[in-house]
């Protein structure tokens, strides 16, 4: 499939309490009324990392964010646009397709005070939180974008990340989507959140030397050969658009769990064509549409968007995104116990073929 190229408008803005805005849009940006905020009380956030060293990873502590919303009535909805000016959210009225802005409860921001002497290692939370609001529609679902709007949060996505490169403190960037009550979502209106980072998580810092490892073993990007030895076996290839596929890995840890991945190995969402990008949003689409199919409810997912760390050019890394479902099976979830917590290694109850080959099956019409 050709791809369209879609223009990319945007605006920022500045909320009453300080925090930045920005809208993004597929036809030019249009705001309607005043910039709204919660409250007009500048954000005093004075988050704290504590080294573990057992694990050889920080720890972030946010006191503050024990105040942050929990499941409020659509009523009082923040992330809807701001209806009654007696009850400003945190967006406005107008035309636009998606929103991002600091988040009003961080657990990392970048001007954390160093804190004082803590009973382990102890330093300030540095790095950045901020909330994407992927649609106005309150009741929708990520899977309800159009093919052009999908492409546009990820080049929004791209968008955060080159920013957060430029300023230099960052050094790894995490777009993540929780959803569903199960996973511990606060909000039901339709949202991610992105992470930055002025270190290497325990996740990312794996990743990398995995993946130069491999490189350095083989010559070749790890990206490269899975997607080649993937479509070799096509057992558990889900979707495959030419440009990008989605794949029930072999190594799966979540029964359902769902690779989307570009066929042309990349370490940023920056660094795929135009064409590229609209395979690869139409194949997470897909992926998202495939996990509610299947039994016929609103999967409860994470979906995590790995890129390469920032610190450096990593063209080994590879580039992908990651859905994990948390239903096992019709009505059962699937619960982190013994084995996962305690020892950090999953066990499953379907191998990954059998899974994909139920993700195959799936009639996406009306869902």
């Amino acid at each position: 499939m050709t791809s369209v190229a879609h223009p990319i408008h945007q605006q920022e803005f500045v909320k009453p309490d300080g925090r930045p805005l920005t809208l993004y849009g597929l036809q030019p940006i249009v705001v309607t009324s005043e910039i709204p905020s919660p409250s007009p009380e500048a954000v005093d956030a004075r988050p704290v990392m504590r080294w573990h060293p057992l694990r050889g990873e920080w720890v972030m502590y946010a006191a503050h964010r024990l105040g942050r919303t929990f499941l409020p009535p659509p009523e009082y909805n923040p992330l809807a646009p701001t209806a009654d000016p007696e009850h400003p959210t945190e967006l406005p009225r107008g035309t636009y397709d998606l929103a991002v802005f600091a988040n009003r409860f961080p657990s990392l921001t970048l001007d954390a005070p160093e804190p004082p002497p803590g009973p382990a290692h102890t330093r300030a939370g540095v790095g950045a939180c901020e909330v994407v609001v992927f649609s106005q529609n309150a009741a929708g679902r990520l899977a309800d974008l159009s093919d052009a709007q999908m492409s546009l949060l990820l080049s929004v996505w791209a968008d955060r990340t080159s920013r957060f490169a430029a300023g230099g403190i960052i050094q790894s960037v995490l777009a993540f989507e929780n959803r569903g009550v199960e996973v511990g979502v606060t909000l039901h209106h339709p949202h991610g959140q992105i992470y930055a980072y002025d270190h290497l998580p325990p996740v990312a810092m794996r990743m990398l030397d995995m993946a130069r490892k491999h490189h350095s073993e083989t010559g070749n990007p790890w990206l490269a050969d899975f997607v080649a030895a993937e479509r070799e076996a096509g057992e558990r290839i889900v979707h495959d658009e030419g440009a990008a596929l989605s794949v029930v890995p072999p190594f799966a840890r979540y029964t359902y769990e769902t690779w989307i991945l570009p066929a042309r190995p990349v370490s940023l969402l920056s660094e795929l064509t135009d064409d590229e990008r609209d395979a690869f949003a139409r194949t997470l689409k897909d992926a998202l549409l495939r996990l509610d199919a299947l039994f016929g409810v609103r999967m409860p997912y994470l979906m995590t968007v790995h890129q390469a760390p920032l610190d450096a050019p990593h063209p080994e890394f590879p580039l992908h995104i990651e859905l994990y479902p948390y239903l096992r099976a019709a009505g059962r979830m699937k619960y982190l116990a013994g084995t996962e917590q305690g020892a950090g290694e999953f066990a499953n109850d379907k191998f990954p073929e059998v899974a994909a080959a139920e993700l195959r099956k799936v009639t996406l019409e009306d869902v």
